[in-house]
């Protein structure tokens, strides 16, 4: 569960590699998960949180409580 975000749920995707012979074997595309703190006013502590950068991004335009609830609402804990 380490490499999927809590926020909008991004996850490790799968696919083939083809190299110049068109030999095709799979592969997989990791999302960028990071792990950011964030100050939780209402409830006067720190939450953290296992991230997309994408997630990030928008935390900085709602605010961390509509994304905290957001989460509590998909059923993820915080």
């Amino acid at each position: 569960m380490s490499g999927t975000c809590q926020l909008l749920g991004k996850k490790m995707s799968f696919g083939k590699s083809v190299s110049h012979s068109h030999r095709r074997t799979s592969r997989t595309w990791k999302p960028n998960i990071q792990r950011k703190r964030y100050w939780l006013p209402s409830e006067r502590r720190y939450v953290r949180l296992t991230l997309s950068t994408r997630a990030i991004k928008a935390i900085d335009r709602r605010g961390i409580e509509s994304a905290v609830a957001q989460i509590r609402r998909n059923g993820g804990k915080v």
